[in-house]
């Protein structure tokens, strides 16, 4: 995947957590800002078969 670096809004790292069956990834603060996300939101995750990865805000 081609990246253009004058489209890049934010780059940022998070780590996952996983106990058991439960798994959990902290979304970065600046994310948050960006896709003004609110409680309850959710993401969509689209994993490629190159396994690089888009995340998007699903529109209600």
């Amino acid at each position: 995947m081609k990246i253009e670096l004058d489209e890049i809004s934010c780059i940022t790292d998070t780590s996952i957590t996983i106990r058991g069956s439960r798994r959990r990834i902290t979304v970065p603060s600046e994310i948050v800002e960006i896709l003004d996300l609110k409680d309850g939101d959710k993401l969509r995750w689209i994993v490629f078969k190159n396994k690089d990865i888009h995340i998007q805000k699903v529109k209600k």
